[in-house]
């Protein structure tokens, strides 16, 4: 059967063509275009904002925003602002983040299971429209809401989808979220473990983990010449041994590898690290962790995360994003 798509943009392109390729990938029937919060180069909020302006039925999620750094009245107050931009268009995707980062801007991830709960919960009664007391952890609302003014008073249509790794998070989104973005850099085989862990959230709640959207983020390197395709991943799955091994670590790369990268890495990176860091990659490696090599080399791997657990793979694109688009456009799952 045919399978929609989604397209996943961090920073890598002008906001202007981001918006060009969204409405192609609307064009060609994508599902959804999802934008990251990328380090401290972009914002999603705009980007979203763009892509909304432009297009008419794909989908725009955030993919995703942290739970740190907004404050959950505020961040309930954007998501409805969007959705009052693409009506019934807009996912909230949030997660909990990185270190060293988190940890360099001042912020502590300390109980993010917790935080998270609290966040999700709020968020969610302040889009429903609810009038707000929450005394929590990390929470503290009282008697709040989206006070419209001169807009329409409504529930928001604007569900929440948490972007988990670990597996206590996974299970978590299992509970209380409505949908999991599954990371990227992950094997499919870590899909099973992560299906396992959202299966138990769901049935704390009463939920069928089948119930719960769940796309996941891929590289995509597309590239008649496959080496070609695996250099460009190369460079990418590199930089993530280096600088999220808990995520490398998860899909089953062997610490020996990471402890090599992590020699070379310093961070943030520099370009002449990463590529001295590369030949330490070998092929095998970038090809459990991402989508590389010809149009149907990059098919076939997709196909093995939707069997593993994943409902709408998100593509990630290394190199000619248009070529990718058309890879897999009308494509079968």
């Amino acid at each position: 059967m045919t399978s929609p798509a989604a397209l996943y943009l961090q920073d890598a392109h002008p906001i202007n063509e981001g918006m060009d390729y969204v409405r192609y990938a609307e064009s060609k029937g994508f599902e959804a275009v999802w934008q990251a919060d990328s380090r401290l180069v972009r914002d999603a909020i705009v980007p979203m904002s763009a892509f909304a302006a432009v297009t008419d039925t794909i989908k725009i999620g955030s993919g995703v925003v942290d739970c740190w750094t907004r404050n959950p009245a505020r961040l309930a107050a954007t998501f409805s602002t969007l959705d009052d931009l693409a009506p019934g268009r807009v996912i909230l995707g949030i997660g909990a983040w990185w270190d060293p980062l988190a940890a360099k801007v001042g912020v502590s991830r300390a109980k993010p299971l917790r935080a998270m709960r609290e966040i999700i919960t709020s968020v969610r009664a302040l889009l429903h429209n609810e009038t707000v007391t929450f005394q929590g952890e990390f929470v503290h609302l009282d008697g709040v809401e989206l006070d419209y003014v001169y807009q329409e008073r409504r529930p928001k249509d604007v569900p929440i989808y948490l972007g988990a790794t670990g597996l206590q998070m996974m299970e978590l989104a299992g509970e209380i979220a409505d949908g999991v973005v599954l990371n990227y850099l992950v094997s499919p085989d870590y899909n099973k473990t992560a299906i396992e862990a959202l299966a138990r959230g769901a049935e704390k709640k009463g939920r069928r983990w089948e119930d719960i959207d769940r796309p996941q983020l891929v590289v995509c390197s597309v590239h008649e010449d496959r080496k070609t395709a695996l250099d460009m991943a190369r460079l990418m799955v590199t930089q993530y041994l280096g600088q999220q091994p808990h995520i490398m670590k998860a899909s089953g790369v062997p610490q020996s590898l990471l402890d090599k990268v992590g020699e070379v890495l310093t961070w943030p990176a520099t370009h002449e690290q990463v590529v001295a860091a590369s030949k330490l990659v070998p092929d095998e490696i970038v090809q459990m962790l991402t989508a590389s090599g010809t149009p149907e080399d990059a098919r076939a791997k997709v196909r093995e995360y939707m069997a593993d657990g994943a409902t709408c793979p998100i593509l990630y694109p290394l190199g000619d994003v248009k070529a990718m688009i058309d890879a897999f456009s009308g494509w079968t799952a």
